[in-house]
């Protein structure tokens, strides 16, 4: 998945030491646009922690999965960011394709050419 959005909140960048040997985490807090803008906050693991370094209230593109554990009967999500992209663009966030011009939408069908 993808959202667009403001870099508004660069949070502390977290480390320590488990099993696996030395880990990062960077969170950051992106805010959408529109009539009724939402914050979310994405994390970012390992080396890609240093992806959005220095770069508060900028437009970025933000890839992500959004992944859900259950601990002690109690569920816990949180959305994982695999790619930071500076600037927000121009793409849809749901990848609709403009129809072409040339389709009358008052045309007559009859049920002899539907192809199924």
């Amino acid at each position: 998945m993808e959202l667009k959005g403001k870099l508004i909140k660069l949070l502390e960048l977290q480390s320590g030491e488990g099993k696996n040997g030395v880990w990062r985490k960077q969170e950051f807090i992106v805010e959408t646009t529109g009539q009724y803008p939402k914050k979310v906050c994405f994390s970012l693991w390992g080396d890609k922690a240093a992806q959005v370094g220095g770069k508060e209230n900028a437009d970025v593109t933000v890839f992500f999965d959004i992944e859900s554990r259950e601990y002690n009967n109690r569920w816990y999500t949180e959305a994982k960011a695999w790619k930071v992209e500076a600037g927000a663009g121009s793409s849809s966030d749901y990848n609709q394709e403009t129809p072409p011009d040339d389709i009358d939408m008052n045309q007559d069908v009859s049920d002899d050419e539907l192809p199924f």
